[in-house]
């Protein structure tokens, strides 16, 4: 007997709910509206259950539909990924590779070492990710990346999954804690304490952890912070007088050298965070396996 969902039904769904009518469905498809509206309508004669209803001028999932998309998704994605292990093994090379980078360091820090993997591997896709804080080892851990860049690893997202996922040492990033210039903490004798800081509002980068717990660093301000999605809005919005606190020293040269920005020592306080290079153990690609031994200037073969 025929089972009625097939993998070309699930992605009709998908294009459908992602932009909203059948006509667009169509469109990314490749294909004309009514092949879009028979494929859907045969789908619910052999259900027999309607998913979609029109609200306004949008196709909108019924309930029914709605557990149809979300587990057929999972279905979907089995088969991609059922599909790159299969050309995995015949040629080693991963067809596409999914990076993620923290914010500290920027997607400039990966450019170059793309650029080189490219030249020896010309018909790979890779996507590119930028993360904070936690966010990067979330998406490992839920393998939404393949490779986290510049990441420490968070223990409080590690449960179960500490043998599935190496990491290694990839440097170490200074940070200088920094307020504009003419400001107030600038008048006080070096080092400074951190409770002299606490009367003056913080710029916090904001975590893109999804599914955890958030983390934050190095906080000191009582008053209520100022969080912004990426250190290069952190950078800004410090430069422009808006809270004060740590940034990455490699990000703010210029600021520093022509005095936009001033560095303050305060006591007792590291001003170096080690990050790493993290993957998932039992990748065999060859495209993240040379890419490890680049970021970790290892020997590739």
């Amino acid at each position: 007997m025929s089972q009625p969902i097939s993998l070309d039904a699930l992605e009709v769904l998908d294009a459908i709910d992602r932009k909203g009518s059948f006509s667009a469905a169509a469109s990314i498809l490749f294909r004309v509206p009514s092949a879009i509206t028979y494929t859907v309508k045969k789908l619910e004669e052999d259900l027999r259950v309607t998913l979609f209803v029109k609200q306004g001028r949008k196709w909108v999932l019924t309930p029914a539909g709605r557990l149809l998309l979300e587990q057929g998704r999972e279905i979907l994605s089995a088969t991609r990924q059922l599909a790159e292990a299969v050309r995995q093994v015949e040629t080693g090379w991963e067809t596409a590779l999914n990076i993620t980078v923290d914010s500290a360091l920027g997607l400039d820090e990966i450019y170059p070492v793309i650029r080189e993997l490219l030249d020896i591997h010309a018909d790979i896709e890779i996507n590119l990710f930028e993360e904070t804080l936690s966010g990067g080892w979330e998406a490992l851990v839920e393998k939404r990346t393949d490779i986290a860049i510049g990441f420490v690893p968070q223990k409080k997202l590690q449960i179960n999954v500490e043998h599935a996922i190496e990491s290694k040492l990839y440097k170490e990033l200074p940070w200088a804690f920094v307020v504009p210039r003419n400001h107030p903490l600038t008048q006080l004798p070096q080092p400074i304490s951190s409770a002299d800081t606490e009367l003056f509002r913080t710029v916090v980068v904001r975590d893109s952890v999804k599914n955890s717990p958030s983390v934050t660093y190095r906080l000191f301000s009582k008053k209520p912070q100022l969080r912004v999605p990426s250190v290069k809005d952190k950078i800004q919005a410090q430069k422009s007088g808006l809270g004060i606190g740590y940034l990455p020293v490699d990000k703010i040269k210029q600021e520093l050298e022509s005095g936009e920005l001033v560095s303050l020592d305060i006591q007792g306080i590291e001003s170096s965070t080690k990050i790493h290079v993290s993957w998932h153990r039992d990748a065999k690609g060859k495209a993240l396996n040379w890419l490890v031994k680049r970021l970790l200037k290892e020997e590739n073969d």
